[in-house]
């Protein structure tokens, strides 16, 4: 009795782990081919030597295409004191921040961010949750993060770390009036604030809908 009690605890920590992955079958798509900007929308993003590159007139950089379910990953190197996001499930108009969910892009080491809200640091969904910090490498150097988002659950990983495990239902009750918090669908959309960040090896894999 005692054997199977473990092995159904066992098998209740592994499923949640697998919902996260894409089924046999599925494969990760890159959105950048590391020559040019197919599949992408936008103003202030150019391809500098395989990877994007955020200039000083950088918004939005958006994909063509939405996604609901997902996991998104990428490489990312920060200049000091650099500013961008991740926007998701952003319906392709107004403030991704609000009218879908921004992921912090952000040199959290930076002094001039030293009296940010938790909130705004990197990995964090800006004025909803906040991430834990420690995980980023100093700015000039590559990092990797990876977004999963699963229906309303969203766990963002930087470096192999867990940073971010958020409920979006849960969120919806403490924020009722973000209305960026309820989509299940939307663009994906880097997020420029006018400073220099690049990005490569950008893929995606789609996960089946939830029931």
């Amino acid at each position: 009795m005692m054997k199977s009690l473990h092995l159904l605890f066992l098998i209740t920590l592994v499923i949640p782990a697998l919902a996260a992955e894409p089924t046999p079958g599925q494969k990760f798509q890159y959105l950048f081919n590391g020559n040019d900007l197919s599949g992408w929308t936008g103003e202030g993003y150019i391809v500098e030597n395989g990877s994007i590159a955020s200039t000083p007139a950088a918004r939005y950089l958006t994909t063509e295409k939405t996604y609901t379910n997902y996991i998104i990953e990428f490489e990312f190197q920060l200049t000091p004191g650099a500013n961008n996001g991740l926007g998701i499930h952003y319906p392709g108009t107004g403030d991704p921040a609000y009218t879908g969910m921004e992921i912090q892009i952000l040199d959290s080491s930076a002094e001039k961010y030293k009296d940010l809200k938790a909130y705004q640091f990197h990995g964090s969904l800006y004025t909803l949750q906040p991430a834990k910090q420690g995980a980023l490498k100093p700015p000039g150097e590559w990092n990797h993060q990876r977004i999963t988002v699963n229906g309303p659950q969203v766990t963002v990983e930087v470096n192999q770390i867990t940073v971010l495990t958020a409920n979006l239902d849960e969120l919806n009750l403490q924020y009722p009036t973000h209305e960026g918090a309820k989509r299940r669908s939307g663009h994906i959309t880097f997020c420029g604030h006018g400073d220099r960040v690049l990005f490569r090896n950008i893929r995606i894999a789609e996960l089946p809908s939830k029931p």
